[in-house]
């Protein structure tokens, strides 16, 4: 439009958004997210969509575990045209992954030991359970714990919850020393609790040595049951459990009678 004040004889234009102060497009800016997409982002990084995400990665996991079948390693050995160093490497990321898939470690752990005996086997194992530790409770910590720590209102929970935060070391060890809680449920709970990364895993590499060794050894003499190094293993399993479930009963006991 012209303006009506002339200099000089001369017309000036003024652009309209110099006079109202409202861009000439109405869009916003380039970079500026609109209400829609900020809304949608937000509901996608929601404690309750994320923990959605976990479920649903855990169901393909455990989908993925029985159609592949691990537990025939058994039966039909390692691939022939893997061996030693690089198979035991292999294997020890398949045992992390498995772990997460729910499948129960003393399967593994008794793989371990028949397909590379006793100290290869041993160290792929305890280099496989460390490593899915890890990754559950990466998944459990970033997609599950803002949703699930509200939830923890029971008496039982609430005491579980405080002595995994107040004693994460301890309560790790004893968990992994003494079998009777699955490996993926501790941890998942471990995730949700306040615990720290390094007390859990500095626990979880400790306490799962001798439980961890027993099955290995086992798996690694079965071909010789009657054999000194095949009873003590079986011992070392029966010991711990039988000590686990004393100590489960005691706590239970507890936390009756407060």
């Amino acid at each position: 439009m012209l303006d009506a004040t002339r200099s000089g004889g001369t017309a000036t234009a003024t652009p309209p958004a110099a006079t109202t102060g409202v861009p000439v497009s109405g869009t916003p800016g380039r970079g500026e997210p609109t209400g829609l997409v900020a809304r949608g982002t937000g509901l996608l990084l929601s404690p309750w969509a994320r923990l959605s995400l976990l479920l649903v990665l855990l169901a393909a996991a455990g989908a993925s575990v029985l159609f592949f079948q691990p537990q025939q390693l058994l039966t039909h050995g390692w691939p022939p045209h893997l061996g030693g160093a690089t198979a035991a490497t292999v294997f020890a990321v398949a045992y992390g992954l498995c772990t997460v898939a729910f499948v129960p470690r003393p399967l593994l752990n008794l793989a371990a030991g028949a397909l590379f005996g006793s100290q290869l086997g041993l160290v792929a194992a305890l280099t496989g359970t460390v490593l899915g530790a890890q990754v559950a409770f990466g998944l459990g910590r970033g997609l599950g714990q803002d949703a699930l720590r509200p939830l923890l209102r029971g008496r039982w929970l609430k005491a579980a919850d405080g002595q995994l935060s107040r004693h994460g070391f301890r309560s790790m060890m004893v968990a992994r020393l003494f079998p009777g809680v699955p490996f993926w449920a501790a941890n998942y709970c471990a995730a949700v609790s306040r615990m720290g990364w390094l007390p859990f895993l500095l626990a979880t590499a400790l306490g799962s040595v001798p439980n961890t060794a027993a099955y290995v050894v086992a798996g690694a003499r079965a071909s010789a049951p009657t054999s000194p190094a095949f009873v003590i293993a079986m011992a070392g399993i029966a010991v711990p459990a039988l000590a686990g479930a004393v100590v489960a009963w005691r706590k239970r006991h507890q936390l009756r009678s407060r």
